[in-house]
């Protein structure tokens, strides 16, 4: 007798949760769970790693990550601006810009700031300003776009209310659009700080002191001296200390905006083709 394509589905779902059991149980007996607590979660280890990685990593970590969504948000929005500006040349030189910060590593970005940009213009940035530049100026690409689409999103109705009461058209843009377009933005640039969060690790690169390192560099070297996987494992424990929260707010700001969605794609501004 056939079975009906419901019935078909549950005996499929049956089945991988079957297989899923199995290979738990499996694993719980093959697995030397002695040795794989000591390589991965050390207790001994990890009471050492504190309270430096906490007093010193964690928060170097959230102050990189807060310098670069700053610098960038500003940046960011002076783009997106640009993006949308009647003036051709505007839009040219915000679309290069968005384009090529989008398609380099972060990495080349942290190593031109680090070495290439002191070599060549004589000047000398100290590491948290090579933070802030670094991480600002790779994140205005991204955030540039999500304002731009953002600032799109509001109705055209509000922009000729505004126009109506006499305001200029810069006025009625700093006062009504783009509060409003921040609040549609919202979810998705809290996303991005937690990208730049997790970025904030590329800063290995330049050095740093002892009181400069942030979580990633902070469990590497633990990793060597330890010789085990619990400074890292630390080390991610306090990633998700940051990104968690971020997580939760970042949905729910989703769902107080009614979950709308923008796009930040090119093809969606109208003005591109105006030159």
């Amino acid at each position: 007798m056939a079975l009906s394509k419901r019935q078909r589905a549950k005996a499929f779902r049956s089945v991988q949760y079957g297989l899923l059991a199995i290979a738990i149980i499996v694993i719980a007996f093959v697995a030397d769970w002695g040795k794989v607590q000591r390589a991965f979660l050390d207790p001994e280890v990890a009471v050492k790693l504190f309270p430096d990685i906490i007093v010193t990593s964690l928060r170097n970590t959230i102050v990189y990550s807060a310098l670069g969504f700053v610098f960038g948000l500003g940046l960011g929005l002076i783009l997106a601006l640009m993006k949308l500006s009647p003036v051709a040349p505007y839009r040219w030189i915000a679309t290069v810009y968005i384009e090529f910060f989008r398609g380099v590593p972060a990495l080349l970005v942290f190593i031109a700031f680090g070495y290439g940009v002191p070599i060549a213009f004589q000047v000398r940035f100290d590491n948290l300003t090579t933070v802030m530049l670094a991480l600002g100026i790779v994140a205005a690409a991204y955030m540039a776009e999500t304002i731009r689409a953002g600032i799109q999103a509001v109705p055209k109705g509000q922009i000729e209310a505004a126009r109506s009461l006499g305001m200029s058209a810069g006025r009625a843009m700093i006062t009504v659009v783009i509060p409003q377009a921040f609040r549609i933005v919202l979810p998705p640039l809290t996303n991005e700080l937690i990208m730049l969060t997790k970025d904030s690790s590329l800063i290995y690169v330049i050095g740093l002191a002892i009181d400069e390192r942030e979580l990633t560099q902070f469990g590497r070297q633990a990793m060597n001296e330890y010789r085990g996987m619990t400074p890292i494992m630390i080390a991610g424990l306090c990633y998700l200390i940051i990104t968690l929260p971020l997580g939760h707010l970042s949905r729910r700001l989703e769902k107080r905006t009614g979950g709308r969605k923008i796009s930040s794609s090119p093809e969606a501004s109208g003005v591109g083709a105006s030159a």
